[in-house]
């Protein structure tokens, strides 16, 4: 019995993307104003996640919750996933993908570069993207084919130096051993690049990507949360994303950067481990 070749997936048309882009922006700017003008001067830890260090924050929870509730309230069949728990399958072929306060450690001791990070998926393709960072007045958006965005104007990733030349960002974990490891990658990387950036928010980081306030960005231990708005800005401004060699950016490795930076910062963190602990 011969089967029956199935379709490819049904690609979302431009007004349920201009539809998600409206309430991705709209749910950012809510949250970001939350976070912004409510942080209480006492905040302290409610939660750890992976380690002591790992925290969440009371403000996590409420950015989240009003966000979902925001979302759920203009299109209740979306399905959900974020860092805090939200978590749905849906009906619709729409999920949201949401982290609700990403740096949260930068947010916690009044630190600026903290970000609220939304990305709606359509059955299984990543289709909007919104990265708003309130204190520094910036939100990036980008939608699939249709170019990257910081405060409406169109950014576009820098031209590619030599890797010597190339500033490049990283991150680090929470888990001891992993930062060990991570340092140990810092160590052998920071001698071949221009010099070595830790902003603390992996969303903020891909987007300074796309706007070319860094050459490249990488980091190990990333959720689809973290990276999922800030890999589509990225992307659309023009950069290459991924993970190992052949591979799409995952927990495993993140990696974007301008095309040529990319070409060759690959390889170096494969060698380097940058992959594993």
């Amino acid at each position: 019995m011969t089967e029956t070749p199935q379709s490819a997936p049904e690609a979302a048309d431009d007004a349920l993307k201009a539809q998600l882009l409206a309430l991705a922006r709209e749910a950012a700017e809510r949250a970001g104003a939350l976070l912004r003008d409510g942080r209480p001067a006492d905040l302290g830890v409610a939660a750890t996640k992976t380690s002591p260090i790992d925290v969440v924050t009371e403000m996590d929870l409420a950015s989240e919750k009003l966000i979902t509730g925001y979302l759920s309230e203009h299109r209740p069949q979306d399905g959900f996933l974020g860092e805090e728990g939200a978590s749905s399958a849906g009906t619709s072929g729409v999920r949201w993908v949401i982290d609700p306060v990403d740096g949260t450690v930068n947010y916690l001791y009044g630190r600026p570069d903290w970000s609220v990070s939304i990305a709606a998926e359509y059955r299984g393709e990543r289709v909007v993207g919104v990265v708003a960072a309130p204190v520094r007045g910036e939100t990036w958006h980008a939608v699939l084919g249709e170019g990257a965005f910081l405060n409406g104007r169109p950014v576009r990733c820098r031209p590619s130096p030599p890797l010597d030349q190339a500033l490049v960002g990283t991150g680090f974990g929470y888990i001891a051993e992993r930062r060990a490891a991570q340092a140990a990658v810092v160590r052998e990387l920071v001698p071949q690049v221009r010099d070595i950036r830790r902003g603390g928010s992996a969303a903020i980081d891909l987007c300074d990507v796309a706007t070319g306030r860094l050459d490249g960005y990488y980091e190990r231990g990333l959720n689809p949360w973290d990276l999922a708005a800030g890999d589509l800005v990225a992307r659309e401004a023009g950069a290459l994303t991924g993970g190992r060699p052949g591979r799409p950016a995952d927990g495993d490795l993140t990696l974007a950067a301008s095309p040529g930076v990319f070409e060759v910062l690959q390889p170096l963190l494969e060698r380097l481990g940058a992959w594993h602990d």
